[in-house]
């Protein structure tokens, strides 16, 4: 467990806790707040608006005239992308902040939120910046004597509810695009991690975002995220989160007003390691997809799979190198992994790694608290797992992992499809014709071959099966924010047609 003795961090001063509605901030209409925590001390951070229907109703009234009679949807794209591009200057400028709130409000490690996620967040932002003025529709060649062209218009409204695994690139990563369409929005934060939202928000203001565009409403899932999912004043609703919680935002988008729907839901993604590739590598590679954010992200490879021929030698070296991962505290230098982001995420861990145990897997190395305070859990490694072991079918969201002893290309491919989920999945192998044959056969929205958690701001990512539908990133990401309507009109004694 490393100790912070001598960070050189400043500890940012937490400016904003309120809502934030048509460019103010602003008290909850009844006047409650709730706590934030601090993962790393299990102390209060700051008290925070919380908000519920009557403030979404707010900011819904907000975004919808900011729509309807505001000039950001009327701006030239040219013109949007040039403010978010003011946008992504002040992110950068805002980069060591920003990753502390993350860091005080989430466990993230503060080292790689500033010099990884943050920028990366920004990238995108940058990526959709560049789209905004390349929104083009198509011309359509009608029979008889028509013509006729389509638009892509901005969908509206648009209600995001974010994760609290990656709260500030989750904000980029959902305003960046429907910004670039032209769109206005209502965000809801999670409540575990709320902090970052706020600020960015603020600087979204200084870029020169019309006020009523982008809209914060801090509050609890079941009462304001509960009241985006249903309001009959919104167009459309993003959310990032589990599977269960994503049943509830598809019921109440279809009982009210049949607003579309992008839903990035949960995983149990296969990391498929073949006998031909070097061992040392494949093993870095499982380390980093299986505990990447301590395990708190929705693609981790929490089912490795190796092929008899190199499965000993990988276990072997998989316990010992991950015994040399330090968990500790998000500023120290050395930490790699933080804690858990909230005492229930905690709990919830824990018990996983118990029914392992009660279910038969050989517990190879780590399952135990870390510390005398904080939610800290060490790097936690499975064998002898089955695949009807809850460890093996259930989406942990935390540093356990499962390693799977497997023989042929055939079952491995099997085995990996055994899943509900089909968000992402791993492939190591120097065959080609393996790599190709197992990229086409995993049901999942993103592969990723000899490498992993290779994101992109031009690559699709979204899942299959109940990892939900609709995708971030790329031009996919862009069009969910966006209407296609046709516009034909005759042609009258045209030699063409």
């Amino acid at each position: 467990m490393a100790e912070i003795h001598n960070s050189s961090v400043k500890i940012p001063k937490i400016k904003f806790t309120k809502l934030f509605i048509n460019g103010e901030f602003v008290d909850s209409v009844s006047g409650k707040t709730f706590e934030t925590i601090d993962p790393r001390t299990e102390e209060k951070i700051a008290d925070i608006a919380e908000g519920d229907k009557d403030d979404v109703d707010l900011a819904v009234k907000a975004a919808r005239d900011a729509f309807d009679h505001g000039p950001w949807p009327r701006l030239s794209g040219s013109e949007r992308g040039r403010i978010i591009m003011k946008f992504v200057d002040l992110v950068e400028e805002h980069v060591d902040e920003i990753a502390a709130l993350d860091a005080i409000d989430a466990g993230k490690v503060f080292s790689h939120g500033k010099n990884r996620e943050v920028p990366y967040g920004a990238s995108v932002l940058r990526y959709y910046a560049g789209a905004a003025d390349k929104i083009h529709g198509n011309t359509l060649k009608l029979s008889n004597q028509l013509q006729g062209y389509t638009l892509y218009e901005p969908i509206g409204v648009v209600g995001h509810i974010i994760p609290w695994n990656f709260p500030s690139g989750m904000f980029f990563f959902k305003t960046g695009p429907a910004l670039a369409a032209g769109c206005t929005m209502v965000v809801k934060p999670a409540e575990q991690s709320p902090l970052s939202a706020l600020l960015c928000a603020h600087l979204a203001k200084l870029a020169g975002v019309p006020d009523g565009v982008i809209n914060v409403v801090t509050g609890y899932g079941p009462t304001a995220g509960a009241a985006i999912s249903s309001h009959m004043d919104i167009d459309s609703v993003s959310f990032t989160g589990s599977t269960e919680v994503g049943r509830l935002v598809m019921q109440a988008a279809a009982t009210s007003n049949l607003k579309s729907v992008s839903l990035e839901l949960g995983g149990k993604s296969p990391l498929i390691i073949f006998d031909d590739v070097d061992v040392d590598s494949a093993v870095n590679l499982a380390l980093m997809g299986g505990f990447a954010n301590k395990g708190e992200y929705c693609v981790c490879s929490s089912r490795i799979f190796v092929q008899e021929g190199i499965y000993d030698e990988f276990v072997t070296k998989i316990a010992r190198n991950s015994k040399g991962l330090t968990v500790g505290d998000p500023f120290h230098p050395a930490t790699v992994q933080g804690p858990q982001a909230d005492k229930a995420q905690y709990e919830k861990v824990l018990s996983y790694i118990e029914h392992g145990k009660r279910q038969g897997a050989t517990l190879l190395t780590g399952g135990n608290p870390c510390g005398e305070k904080g939610y800290y859990i060490e790097p936690t490694i499975f064998t002898d797992v089955k695949d009807d072991m809850l460890i093996a079918t259930d989406e942990i969201f935390g540093p356990v992992m499962c390693v799977i002893k497997f023989k042929t290309i055939e079952e491995a491919i099997a085995r990996a499809n055994s899943t509900r989920y089909g968000l992402a999945a791993g492939i190591a192998t120097k065959d080609l014709n393996i790599a190709n044959t197992v990229s086409r056969s995993i049901r999942a929205g993103i592969i990723w071959i000899n490498c992993y958690l290779a994101f992109d701001a031009d690559s699709p990512y979204g899942g299959y099966k109940m990892s939900g539908f609709g995708r971030e990133f790329g031009m996919d990401g862009l069009y969910k924010y966006l209407q296609v309507k046709s516009v034909v009109t005759p042609v009258h004694n045209s030699p063409w047609l």
